[in-house]
């Protein structure tokens, strides 16, 4: 199934019924006054997050819907049937905007909220309705109200607790695969991955969580650079996010920097989100190599990074474990934290080695 994160739909609810003009005609009853019923009310049109879809695929083939008008009034005083509801169904963490693509109408979050995007049309009145004492033969009815149309775009946001971010070919998808159960597409070319990817990291019956694997970041990004631009709305929704430097590039401070600053371009309260920094790919390196290019990061990024390596899977339950503790989870299995990043600071440790 493709991946889709926006669509442009046209809905239209339904129009009422129109009101009846009728009298009542019976054997031996001489004045059988106005019998119109009136007309049916039209459908509405729901949009509904339901669980089983990850991608809004499905509007690509389908853009308008359109419901049920409501039925005619009849005689004997017979109410014509409610026109049948249209309901949208789209993933948990669809948003819904004007054609204006700025003016939010919904937000949907959980399973089986819906929202009323368009309601159907009144019925008419029938000529029952219009029987008084000075006129009790009215032969007027009303047609039923229009029903609401208008385009609207939908835009899914994924929702996920944790976020990794990078520039391409950082190894996220690989990180991504040896961290869940995840099959993302893998190869040693930029740019491997077009669209966001999804995962469970269980860490125990008390730990688990949702990982999203976001497409490569590049500079400018935020301005429509690249192919990130597209997909860094389905971040805003993480509360912590894993930031992955290739560790066998040039230069990693100038990696951290901008992605920070294509986050901090795109939304400034992104970039204030608890971030955990990893060099990945250190089975590539010597451990001296890595320890050099972690004081090249520490010209951008004051912490101490994580080491780890998507491949191998070094490193990659101590990345998870961090995640978790941000997360506020807890297992009886994740190692305790450090006390402080001073405290295995390559520059001060000379025991230290990175594996």
């Amino acid at each position: 199934m493709k991946f889709l994160d926006q669509a442009k739909v046209y809905i239209r609810s339904g129009g009422g019924g129109a009101g009846c003009v009728s009298f009542r005609r019976e054997k031996f009853i001489e004045y059988g006054g106005p019998d119109g019923g009136d007309g049916g009310r039209g459908g509405d049109v729901w949009i509904e997050a339901v669980e089983g879809l990850n991608t809004l695929i499905d509007f690509r083939y389908q853009q308008h819907f359109k419901a049920k008008r409501g039925g005619h009034g009849m005689g004997k005083q017979r109410t014509g049937a409610r026109g049948e509801d249209v309901v949208l169904k789209v993933p948990v963490g669809t948003q819904v905007y004007e054609e204006d693509q700025e003016t939010m109408i919904a937000d949907l979050t959980e399973v089986g909220q819906r929202v009323l995007l368009a309601a159907g049309g009144n019925g008419g009145w029938g000529n029952l309705r219009f029987k008084t004492s000075t006129n009790q033969a009215p032969r007027r009815s009303n047609p039923g109200e229009e029903g609401e149309e208008r385009w609207l775009w939908l835009r899914l946001k994924l929702i996920a607790d944790a976020g990794l971010v990078g520039l391409p070919n950082a190894g996220k998808s690989t990180f991504l695969s040896a961290a869940t159960a995840a099959t993302p597409k893998i190869a040693d070319y930029p740019f491997t991955t077009l669209h966001p990817g999804l995962g469970v990291v269980d860490l125990g019956t008390s730990t688990r969580f949702v990982l999203a694997d976001i497409p490569g970041l590049i500079e400018g990004a935020a301005d429509g650079a690249g192919l990130g631009h597209r997909f860094l709305g389905h971040v805003e929704r993480c509360k912590v996010l894993l930031h992955l430097i290739d560790v066998t590039q040039d230069n990693p401070a100038a990696a951290y920097r901008t992605i920070r600053a294509e986050l901090e371009a795109y939304d400034p309260e992104l970039a204030q989100r608890p971030e955990i920094v990893a060099l990945n790919k250190i089975d590539a390196l010597t451990p001296e190599l890595v320890k050099e290019q972690m004081k090249q990061l520490k010209k951008a990024y004051k912490g101490k990074p994580l080491l780890l390596s998507g491949v191998t899977g070094e490193g990659v339950k101590d990345a998870l474990y961090a995640i978790a503790r941000h997360l506020g989870l807890k297992d009886e299995d994740a190692p305790r934290a450090p006390a402080s990043a001073e405290d295995d600071d390559p520059d001060t440790d000379t025991s230290w080695s990175p594996l």
